[in-house]
């Protein structure tokens, strides 16, 4: 009962910790994004790979806004990490969707990407390309230290009380955060069916 009693605080404390501002300069963003019809491609690893499924059904559902993710292609994802490799995986697959400047990448990562442990490097190889081709770089991850946070222009970092509780608090609170984005009125065009 303890450890169970001790998640709960520590995610009590992230959301108590949230940065408000920041998710209203990403939904800003994403306004922006619509308005000048660009894509959103969400972009993630592991946990974060089926949250961007759920994300894309989401902002393309209830936000009218054109949304994709690589990972919900995996012949052609596995493809290109054989072929390619893992690092370019993402960078390759949004060079064939033409990304451009009225478009975005938003990551979902708990670390954000580190070249110098070689971690979620197809992420960082995603971001330089995005920056590059002068689109927006969005996110939602659980460090500071990362690429992501570094090089983003709006991201939101969940600030967490304990590193072991790092990836379940920062994978549950970016279903949490895109949910609340989905739901402001800047954004939301359609109503959910209850």
């Amino acid at each position: 009962m303890k450890e169970i009693i001790n998640f709960f605080n520590s995610f009590k404390f992230s959301i108590d910790n949230i940065d408000h501002s920041k998710i209203q300069k990403i939904a800003r963003n994403i306004n922006n994004i619509r308005k000048k019809r660009g894509r959103i491609f969400f972009l993630g690893v592991g946990g974060s790979a089926g949250n961007a499924t759920h994300a894309v059904n989401d902002f393309r559902k209830l936000c009218n806004i054109e949304c994709y993710t690589p990972t919900d292609n995996v012949s052609e994802l596995t493809a290109r990490i054989n072929d390619e490799g893992w690092d370019t995986s993402f960078k390759n697959w949004l060079i064939t969707s033409k990304l451009s400047s009225k478009d975005a990448i938003f990551i979902f990562s708990v670390g954000g990407g580190n070249l110098k442990k070689k971690v979620s490097v197809n992420l960082i190889e995603a971001i330089k390309l995005c920056k590059k081709r002068k689109g927006k770089v969005l996110g939602i991850v659980g460090k500071k230290d990362g690429y992501t946070f570094k090089a983003g222009d709006a991201v939101l970092n969940i600030e967490i009380n304990q590193s072991k509780l790092v990836t379940p608090i920062s994978e549950a609170m970016q279903a949490v955060v895109w949910h609340c984005l989905v739901s402001q009125p800047i954004l939301q065009k359609n109503k959910t069916k209850w």
